[in-house]
């Protein structure tokens, strides 16, 4: 059986919240918050990948696990990657990419998504859940995926996708069955260290979307599907408060 790593990408800049790992919700750092959501998954290796000393002692101060890497990657997979590298992992162990934003990511979520991976042998999985509102197949913001009869994704948009000709017009679900893409990932360390040397390709340019780019040359996505979304991570700090809130009427109850 492989074995599964959780990295925690976490950058103290940001331009909607800066600092925002270090926020404080309900006493803790969310970087804390994080962490401990990720430590009841049941896998011991956590480790915080930071170009941030502030954040990386933030994460020792709590007993965490923290790794200083370069400023200059230009996504959170190229910062997996050289842990990967520096913690020298085995090729066929999986790392899951947990964002540094979601103090509310369910640990059975990880689990699963590590189950998927290892027992579909797949290189690099997913998530998704079922759209249920037509609004949300129209929303640029909620990206799209369409999987093959193996669960495989066949592409992520943030166009509708499949185009339903019959209801289009109408904004209405129809028949159709879409889905939405749930931004976590898994990957083998040899795709993980495979995917910052492929060149950047028009498709991921244009929808702005990382995910793209291994399946324009050739990498195969295994899609898991979720029954409903996970709670929505924290980008404003108007969702730090909401998150706030959620955790204060958990400790009430």
């Amino acid at each position: 059986m492989s074995t599964v790593h959780i990295v925690i990408p976490a950058r103290y800049g940001s331009s909607r919240l800066p600092g925002k790992p270090l926020k404080l919700i309900a006493g803790k750092t969310m970087i804390e918050h994080v962490y401990r959501q990720a430590e009841k998954s049941g896998f011991e290796s956590i480790i915080v990948a930071t170009d941030d000393q502030r954040i990386a002692d933030c994460v020792s101060d709590f007993s965490g696990n923290a790794i200083m890497t370069r400023n200059d990657h230009p996504s959170g997979t190229d910062r997996l990657a050289e842990v990967a590298t520096l913690s020298g992992w085995d090729d066929d162990d999986i790392v899951i990419n947990v964002q540094g934003d979601e103090p509310l990511l369910p640990p059975e979520t990880i689990r699963y998504l590590a189950e998927l991976t290892e027992n579909s042998n797949a290189l690099l999985s997913t998530l998704a859940c079922q759209i249920h509102e037509a609004d949300d197949v129209f929303n640029s913001n909620i990206v799209k995926v369409v999987m093959d009869h193996r669960g495989y994704a066949h592409y992520f948009s943030r166009a509708p996708i499949p185009y339903n000709r019959n209801h289009f017009g109408e904004k209405s679900l129809g028949d159709t069955a879409y889905y939405r893409h749930i931004g976590i990932y898994a990957y083998r360390v040899k795709t993980l260290k495979k995917i910052p040397t492929l060149s950047a390709c028009p498709l991921e340019q244009a929808e702005s979307l990382e995910q793209l780019r291994p399946m324009y040359h050739g990498i195969e996505i295994q899609v898991g599907i979720l029954e409903k979304a996970p709670p929505h991570g924290v980008d404003t700090a108007e969702d730090l408060a909401h998150v706030e809130a959620i955790l204060a009427s958990a400790s009430d109850d």
